[in-house]
């Protein structure tokens, strides 16, 4: 579908679109999984920063989703295709012209990767095989980000966060999807893609693995906020698993301004940022479930949520603790977490109670929260 015009969310000038995102002003840029949470509030974003974005999915997998209530098919280019189809990936790529590429296509549920393995592991680790594939045939990218997931590492449960130097692994299918995926991508960049010989190739190429991630738009099934936001949206109590786990909470924006400016650093200079990068939140917004239930009920204003972790008869493994160390992405790349738990919270569950008051406020929400945190950064 031709482009419309760039209704979304306004451009703003801040430190951080003057000094990283300006260059994709213009720019060619594809995206994967652009109609899942995370890759609609990107579209949003590029599309603020003047890109011209490519969108390679299938149809989104909710009803409603962020992407139909954006908009956004009006104002990017919209394809509906499978990463595990090579022959489509590539042709879209190629008819992008793309400069720039953002892989999130996935199969991102840890519970649903119990339920259907092969197509998590189809999809996670042949679908980033397909992406190289095209990316390799076509030969005209300039930066590519790979998203992961902090779920990649082998999680032995330990306090201190995990580096990018740490091994790979997982215990259940979605979590050895993403170290696979890893695996894949450290092969592809180390025998086609070598930084000694990018003058060659072209190609500066990154790996971004990101923890919790909530804000609005998100309507997953066995995802703790929009779980909660169902139930108390419907007057009901929300149920919770596994109270005690600790995940590192972030909001959206969070990670996303990571990979836009890690893309922008692998324009500018792929030797020094290909590789692999984290993207988690400040060490206290490392919370359990219980405090993020907690918190979202106490933004929501009324209700309590119910312990299920005693009545599950189809209880299956989740990492208790996990926790990301950042100290790269800080220093090389000046990238910073910015909210902290309760911002974070409240953005969220405000986002949602809005919605839920006029489902036309989509656009207007993501624009609000969007400047507000680029006005943070500044």
């Amino acid at each position: 579908m031709a482009r419309t015009g760039k209704t979304l969310i306004a451009s703003r000038t801040t430190r951080l679109e003057r000094d990283a995102l300006q260059i994709y002003k213009g720019k060619r840029v594809f995206v994967t999984g652009h109609t899942g949470f995370k890759g609609s509030w990107l579209c949003a974003w590029l599309n603020s920063l003047g890109a011209e974005v490519t969108g390679y999915a299938l149809p989104p997998d909710t009803k409603p989703n962020l992407f139909d209530a954006l908009n956004l098919e009006k104002d990017i280019h919209h394809i509906v295709g499978d990463v595990r189809d090579l022959v489509a990936l590539y042709r879209a790529l190629k008819d992008s012209k793309a400069e720039i590429v953002f892989h999130m296509a996935a199969q991102p549920l840890v519970r649903l990767s119990y339920k259907d393995p092969k197509t998590t592991f189809d999809t996670n680790v042949g679908g980033t095989v397909n992406m190289f594939e095209a990316l390799r045939n076509y030969g005209k990218v300039r930066a590519f980000v790979n998203v992961t997931s902090d779920k990649c590492y082998d999680n032995k449960e330990w306090l201190w966060g995990y580096r990018e130097s740490d091994p790979m692994g997982g215990r259940d299918p979605y979590s050895a999807s993403k170290g696979c995926a890893e695996l894949v991508f450290a092969a592809y960049q180390q025998s086609f893609f070598p930084v000694d010989k990018v003058k060659e190739h072209g190609l500066g190429l990154a790996s971004a693995r990101a923890g919790n991630v909530i804000g609005g738009g998100d309507w997953a099934e066995d995802r703790i906020v929009p779980d909660c936001i169902r139930a108390l949206n419907d007057g009901k109590r929300p149920g919770v698993r596994n109270p005690a786990a600790i995940r590192p909470w972030q909001h959206v924006l969070e990670p996303l301004s990571g990979y836009l400016k890690l893309g922008a650093a692998l324009w500018n200079d792929p030797v020094q940022f290909t590789g692999a990068w984290n993207f988690g939140p400040r060490p206290e917004n490392c919370r359990s479930v219980r405090d993020i239930a907690d918190a979202v009920i106490k933004s929501w204003g009324e209700g309590s949520w119910q312990d299920l972790s005693s009545k599950q008869s189809d209880a299956v493994h989740e990492a208790k603790f996990l926790r990301l160390c950042c100290d790269k992405a800080m220093t090389l790349l000046k990238w910073n977490s910015i909210w902290d738990f309760d911002t974070t919270v409240r953005n969220t569950t405000e986002w949602y109670k809005e919605f839920h008051a006029d489902d036309s406020a989509a656009a207007r929400l993501c624009k609000a929260q969007l400047q507000a945190y680029s006005a943070s950064i500044s």
